[in-house]
């Protein structure tokens, strides 16, 4: 996926979701061949040349100043995510070569935080939204990750290509989409990952949904919310997540996932725990695609909270 073509065909997506009459051009009759505005009313818009616009937008090799960028910013209506991963798209060099990034392990700071969080749902999230980690209670809320294949540990993929996953979020569709969204934000910063793209062409083969989110281009920065499940064991759920980060890594996240307290989901939480006192998380062997993924914390004395994924 090069990265300059990554770029145009951002800027083309955004393009082709504005209409004349948001931007106040008047419509011919006639018709239009193109959905959306056509390029010169783009570059119009921008008050940049329609030929400077068309290099821009099929990925030429070109070095647009700030200004520029801001002004063809405005003309899409792009909002504060879409105008950060267009940065992203234009940071990265369009020739970098596409070798494995380092493997992650757990920071230290989020281990500890893990620890800490009791009984409240939490996962560790990496690049690609890779599972590095978690507590007994994430994986009996969603799905246990620890016995799966290491590259099938990916809340994305998961969520996108797991019928149990379908089943279990009330608006499936809705977080599916959102997941996909995130997904590109991450394909932003590393344009020339080998294993992100190789997840976007397993989802693509796999799924006609994602097909479609991706082609929008949709980029999803949210860091908390609200999701609603139908959980095989409790029931009903309404809880809340959040999404912790590192100021100086933002390619590891903490997700928590809570209930208001007082609530039935809340109480529904506290029977989920206890369902699953007893229950253990199968281990596989390690692998070596991906030797130095992080670990999750084994508890071995009472009921192995937490889980290597090694």
């Amino acid at each position: 996926m090069g990265q300059s073509a990554e770029f145009g065909r951002f800027l083309k997506a955004m393009r082709s979701r504005l209409t004349p009459e948001q931007v106040g051009i008047a419509v011919t009759a006639g018709g239009r061949r193109v959905p959306g505005l056509r390029r010169e009313e783009i570059a119009l818009l921008a008050d940049v040349s329609t030929d400077y616009y068309t290099r821009l937008e099929q990925g030429r090799n070109i070095h647009p100043s700030r200004a520029v960028l801001d002004s063809v910013a405005r003309a899409l209506r792009l909002d504060a995510a879409e105008r950060a991963h267009m940065m992203d798209l234009l940071e990265h060099c369009a020739n970098s070569q596409r070798s494995p990034l380092p493997a992650q392990g757990v920071r230290p700071a989020l281990r500890q935080l893990l620890d800490a969080v009791g009984t409240v749902p939490a996962l560790i999230l990496g690049r690609r939204t890779d599972v590095l980690g978690g507590n007994r209670l994430a994986f009996l809320l969603l799905a246990d990750f620890p016995s799966m294949p290491v590259h099938e540990r990916n809340l994305t993929r998961w969520i996108i290509l797991d019928p149990r996953a379908r089943e279990l979020f009330s608006d499936w569709a809705a977080v599916a989409a959102e997941a996909a969204g995130t997904l590109r934000v991450d394909i932003g910063r590393h344009p020339s990952d080998p294993q992100a793209n190789q997840l976007v062409g397993e989802l693509a083969v796999h799924s006609e949904h994602f097909r479609q989110w991706w082609a929008g281009h949709r980029v999803v920065t949210e860091h908390a919310g609200t999701i609603r499940m139908r959980h095989p064991v409790v029931g009903e759920l309404e809880l809340n997540f959040e999404d912790l980060a590192p100021r100086d890594d933002p390619d590891q996240t903490l997700r928590l996932f809570t209930a208001k307290p007082g609530s039935p989901s809340a109480d529904s939480l506290s029977m989920l725990g206890s369902y699953g006192a007893e229950e253990s998380f199968s281990e596989p062997p390690s692998s070596t695609t991906d030797p130095a993924q992080a670990t999750m914390r084994g508890d071995e004395g009472h009921s192995r909270a937490h889980r290597g994924l090694s």
